[in-house]
């Protein structure tokens, strides 16, 4: 069983575990149901849809690095809001992150809070940020807003779990290579995983 707060406890045969990279998760999910979803909004969100057909999971899962000048490197964090960060539309109008037409708020709340880890908005963009100063966000991804939309629109409860791999400043790229492979040793301790251990 996976254990999320006291309202929601799912069997981990029902969880699927969506990574963008296998790097992020490395043998630690071996043996669980995993979804490579790529890098990058568009790679996100066909992947996890795909998944959903053929998976039918009850609780979808999504793990990953990001970038944070708000909280430590090292740090699980969970997200349960999200914004499309290169979303820009201003010159017809509209405000910035806002799609337009869409129907869709600026900040999308669609991610179940965990006990025990502070809570946190994602900024998802088609780049790897190195320059961050935007305060309607506070960690940074590429996929994160497009699985929880995906996850949204099927009606399947989403977990979005970041472990912080640099400080999305002039030396991301190098924290990230270096802090990516602890990612998914951290995310085992967190999920309780040694104890949840099964075959699929």
């Amino acid at each position: 069983m996976i254990s999320i707060n006291k309202e929601h406890i799912f069997p981990i045969e029902d969880v699927l575990f969506t990574f963008a990279l296998a790097s992020e998760a490395a043998d630690v999910f071996t043996g669980y149901r995993l979804l490579i979803c790529g890098i990058g909004k568009v790679n996100a969100a066909y992947n996890l849809t795909k998944a959903i057909q053929q998976k039918k999971p009850s609780l979808i899962v999504n793990l990953g690095s990001a970038g944070s000048n708000h909280y430590q490197k090292g740090e699980v964090i969970c997200c349960t809001k999200f914004v499309q960060r290169d979303m820009d539309v201003r010159g017809l109008g509209f405000d910035l992150y806002e799609t337009p037409l869409s129907g869709l708020p600026i900040v999308l709340e669609y991610g179940l809070k965990m006990d025990g880890l502070p809570e946190a908005i994602c900024g998802t963009g088609d780049n790897f940020e190195m320059a961050h100063a935007e305060t309607i966000y506070n960690i940074v991804d590429m996929e994160a807003y497009a699985l929880a939309l995906v996850a949204k629109q099927e009606n399947i409860p989403f977990l979005s779990l970041k472990y912080i791999s640099d400080g999305a400043d002039d030396n991301a790229a190098e924290d990230w290579t270096v802090q990516v492979h602890k990612a998914a040793v951290a995310f085992g301790e967190v999920l309780k995983l040694n104890s949840n251990k099964i075959s699929i």
